[in-house]
């Protein structure tokens, strides 16, 4: 495992590790974005989600590879 910044353990590189989620307001707005997606299109979405200030990281990660999604 590698550090981060703050000497925690970088354990959310690690699909097997998973934190819970904490943010219900970013739920929301990803969900609302990969509803979007098919009638906006992938990049329309990736800007609301940057408007929206989600972390890039998370952005990519659901909107290019949703089996990495979490249950709701």
């Amino acid at each position: 495992m590698m550090m981060n910044e703050t000497g925690d353990l970088a354990v959310a590189a690690d699909p097997a590790v998973r934190r819970q989620r904490t943010d219900d307001r970013t739920r929301d707005l990803i969900n609302q974005a990969v509803a979007s997606v098919p009638t906006l299109g992938l990049q329309r979405a990736a800007e609301f989600l940057a408007t929206m200030n989600v972390p890039a990281e998370v952005a990519v990660r659901v909107l290019v590879y949703p089996n990495r999604r979490r249950a709701n």
